[in-house]
């Protein structure tokens, strides 16, 4: 199985992932949903995300979830389906989908949360189909030759930059 850090995401499957996420956050009646890669980069976010600082939400929720793993693995489980955090005001259910990403949903006072596990069961099933798609495209695949792959990385020239940019 191939890391979404392997993956080129085109703008049409960005838009099917958003898809996804908008779907999920209005059937759930939850804040914010976020898709995250399992090394913390932000994938893509729907719902009232302008108040967030995503970037260190999107590491520690990385994070967790790989401090989940570990706790499953001591107790001698093969994972821990979930990772939920309950605040006064807001409320975090995190996510593995695939052993490739990580949907963190945001909760608010409004959000029922066996409505929120209902919902991110299905809609996980969605997005894993649309990162088993991307695998399947091997033009998709960074790896294997894309426009700086890197396989190709290295026979770029000065010229090669020089026709790109125009001669100084």
């Amino acid at each position: 199985m191939r890391s979404i850090t392997d993956l080129v995401i085109y703008e049409e499957d960005l838009s099917r992932i958003n898809a996804c996420l908008s779907s999920l956050q209005r059937k759930a009646r939850s804040a914010a949903v976020l898709l995250i890669d399992t090394s913390g980069q932000l994938i893509a976010s729907v719902g009232e995300t302008d108040a967030l600082d995503a970037t260190p939400l999107a590491s520690l929720a990385a994070g967790s979830i790989a401090a989940a793993g570990a706790l499953a693995q001591l107790l001698g489980e093969k994972e821990f389906s979930f990772v939920f955090y309950d605040g006064e005001k807001k409320r975090l259910h995190l996510s593995l989908i695939g052993g490739r990403a990580i949907l963190l949903v945001l909760l608010d006072q409004n959000s029922a949360v066996a409505l929120v596990r209902l919902q991110v069961k299905k809609f996980s099933r969605e997005i894993e189909e649309v990162f088993t798609d991307l695998s399947r495209r091997p033009d998709t695949v960074a790896e294997g030759g894309g426009p700086l792959s890197k396989s190709n990385i290295g026979e770029i020239t000065d010229d090669d930059v020089e026709n790109l940019f125009g001669k100084g």
